[in-house]
């Protein structure tokens, strides 16, 4: 259980998450990674570890769950990425993290990608709580030109960017100056969503260089890229320490999914990777870090998921989740990953007891008949509540407009 330790009084920290895209299970150094992460190894060391810290399988599912507190069967967004030519994204009528802890006088900043609307400009960042926005609205952009499907996606505040550079570095940057740049009588939501390790594979030399033993140019790729992020970390934190805020400051880190395999990522032993319901693709890294605050040398083996952190933080800095909010995860160390091949039997269905099978090897649904119908009930209820996904086939010959969310 993670025990954040708080005064009467209502704390207002500044809240820093940083989310890598696509970092695996093993890509990171207290998990026993060849990658180099000191600066996120530091965080979680120093404090704590959130070992059984869960997600969705890919990325626009997970970000609109961290932004709303709210699974993304309630949006819609269940099934897909928000993909380039979609002329959906985030419900308006969501009450997003920004927009809630604006009431209580929070700045608000994104630096990174999106990825949960740009179809429309009441989508963006700045029309859903963000003060400020620096970054991208897809992904798998570009990491040096900055552009996709023949549109230019980099953006400050929503308009129209044309700085040169590699997009990690920059996002740090940026980051950098907001930290350096704060007023330290308000608090400060700043989201660093990085689009790094996601492919395309690119990355400077000189951080490919580091890792030239790594025979894989994939994984080699991918290492340095991860390297490259972690070093963003470590610049934005050691601002924070310079301003002298380090004791006011609530730091949080995970991935938005499990690491695809296919693009140099690990996930050790756990099953699969991105795009499954195995551990491998929900199952991430994660730590938090509150110096003062959280315990030194803090493990959390329970499980917990991204949407824990909406009312986690709005209760930690007294704003109202007025917007109806489903119950913080399961303590259950059990899973089901239905497959609908007949559901007249236990057929294709897969059940593991993650308390005793942690990888998933042993699918004992045959054993436990009653256990598989209590859950396919609960699935089947959550089937008839869920908003009906969207998405949307890709459009012929689809060219983006020359700044993404042009209209």
């Amino acid at each position: 259980m993670l025990v954040i330790g708080t005064t009467q009084a209502v704390e207002r920290p500044n809240i820093i998450y940083f989310l890598a895209d696509d970092l695996g299970w093993t890509d990171v150094g207290w998990h026993g990674s060849e990658i180099k992460t000191p600066h996120l190894d530091k965080l979680a060391m120093e404090r704590a570890r959130l070992e059984q810290f869960y997600v969705l399988p890919v990325c626009s599912p997970t970000r609109a769950a961290f932004m709303t507190g709210r699974y993304p069967i309630r949006h819609g967004l269940q099934l897909s990425v928000v993909r380039p030519w979609a002329q959906y994204g985030l419900p308006l009528e969501e009450r997003t993290l920004p927009q809630a802890l604006k009431e209580t006088g929070y700045r608000t900043a994104i630096c990174g990608k999106w990825h949960l609307g740009h179809f429309r400009p009441d989508y963006l960042p700045t029309h859903r709580g963000f003060d400020m926005q620096y970054g991208h609205y897809n992904g798998a952009l570009d990491y040096f030109t900055h552009d996709r499907d023949g549109g230019h996606d980099w953006h400050r505040n929503d308009q129209e960017n044309r700085e040169v550079g590699y997009t990690t570095t920059l996002l740090g940057d940026e980051a950098v100056r907001i930290v350096e740049q704060l007023d330290p009588k308000t608090p400060l939501f700043l989201y660093v969503p990085f689009n790094a390790p996601h492919s395309p594979l690119q990355v400077t030399e000189a951080y490919r260089e580091q890792y030239a033993q790594i025979s894989d140019k994939k994984r080699q790729a991918y290492a340095a890229m991860v390297h490259c992020l972690d070093e963003q970390v470590g610049r934005v934190v050691e601002a924070i320490e310079k301003r002298g805020l380090t004791s006011n400051t609530l730091f949080l880190f995970s991935s938005d999914n499990g690491g695809p395999l296919d693009q140099g990522a690990t996930n050790g032993k756990l099953r699969a990777g991105k795009a499954t319901l195995y551990e491998g693709g929900t199952r991430v890294v994660a730590c938090a870090n509150w110096q003062g605050k959280i315990q030194p040398g803090t493990i959390v083996n329970e499980p917990m998921h991204i949407v824990d952190w909406y009312p986690t933080l709005l209760k930690l800095v007294g704003v109202s989740t007025d917007q109806t909010q489903n119950k913080a995860s399961t303590k259950k160390k059990k899973k089901a990953a239905a497959k609908t091949d007949n559901q007249g039997d236990n057929q294709g269905v897969e059940l593991f007891n993650l308390a005793e099978d942690p990888y998933e090897k042993s699918n004992v649904a045959s054993q436990h008949p009653n256990k598989v119908a209590e859950l396919k009930a609960r699935l089947d209820k959550y089937a008839r509540e869920a908003i009906p996904p969207k998405a949307e086939e890709a459009q012929a010959n689809f060219k983006a407009p020359k700044v993404w969310g042009e209209r």
